[in-house]
């Protein structure tokens, strides 16, 4: 659906009906009820109405998601409200993500670099650890953006850039970032896919998902862990697949999930055991949707 809020408050500034706007303009009174409706029209006419009113088109008109999940988060976001929802997720997502692979961040010190882009310590921190603090807030901040584009290689790899650009793996002549691993490397002890196999298994999976006719936030748990069986990347691949979690629960009108670095024993528990016990996992990750839901009820939000 479309907004043409930016367009109705204009006129009503500027004193002009959408009557008088139509003929000056020549446009059709079809294309005016479209308007009425919510309805897209053409780039071509938004451009003359943007014209004549002295705007941008992104003034006159946005488009609305059918999931108010993640509209109020859009919202929330290009709004730049304080204790929301969008300010919560960013700090409890971003926090327990980063602490769970080894930051030494704390939570407080992960809020005040999102609210104030400052951090005070008396500990002496690793350069990484913040810079990937902040690149995770627009990582978060670009799901929101494009959660309803459907999920590709090429997305899963620019989100990986995102996060690991300017670190100082970044600068290793092996490290390749936004792009699948060189070497290979184990997680627990454990083997993942060798370079070599990573492209065709990353698209036999991405595959296997599109073909399901409904996404149920067990089929986004099965990838995420399939994917993280397959470790794609030389580092960083946690942060990556919990960032692909949120944002096919945001394409699919899912509750998202946040794994709290508390639960962090219970999460690599599961990974490892999914094979086995694919159970363990789903139960971590549907305690995560719990922590999102108990966020929602303190912040008024229905779901």
């Amino acid at each position: 659906m479309i907004s043409y809020e930016g367009l109705h408050r204009l006129l009503k500034e500027k004193r002009i009906t959408i009557s008088s706007l139509s003929s000056s303009l020549g446009i059709s009174s079809r294309t005016i009820a479209k308007i009425n409706r919510g309805e897209k029209v053409s780039d071509r006419i938004l451009e003359k109405m943007a014209g004549f009113l002295g705007c941008g088109i992104s003034d006159l008109c946005r488009t609305l998601s059918d999931n108010p999940l993640l509209q109020r988060l859009r919202d929330e976001k290009k709004a730049g409200l304080s204790g929301g929802l969008y300010h919560e997720l960013q700090i409890r997502m971003t926090y327990n993500s980063n602490h769970i692979e080894g930051s030494r961040l704390t939570e407080k010190q992960t809020r005040l670099i999102f609210e104030t882009n400052t951090i005070t310590s008396e500990d002496v921190l690793p350069v990484d650890d913040i810079l990937e603090t902040v690149h995770h807030f627009r990582a978060v901040d670009h799901v929101i953006d494009t959660a309803e584009e459907e999920l590709t290689e090429a997305e899963i790899k620019n989100l990986h850039l995102i996060l690991k650009q300017n670190t100082r793996d970044a600068s290793l002549p092996w490290f390749a970032v936004g792009d699948y691993k060189k070497q290979p490397n184990m997680v627990g002890g454990y083997e993942t896919a060798p370079p070599a196999s990573v492209p065709e298994r990353m698209k036999t999976l991405l595959q296997h998902y599109h073909q399901l006719e409904i996404i149920t936030i067990r089929d986004i748990v099965t990838f995420h862990a399939e994917f993280e069986k397959i470790h794609p990347f030389q580092d960083g691949n946690g942060r990556v697949g919990r960032l692909i979690a949120l944002k096919e629960c945001l394409h699919h009108k899912i509750i998202p999930f946040i794994i709290e670095d508390t639960k962090k024993y219970y999460y690599y528990r599961g990974l490892s055991e999914w094979d086995n016990e694919p159970g363990w996992l789903m139960d971590t990750c549907l305690d995560g949707q719990d922590a999102v839901i108990r966020l929602l009820d303190a912040l008024g939000i229905p779901h």
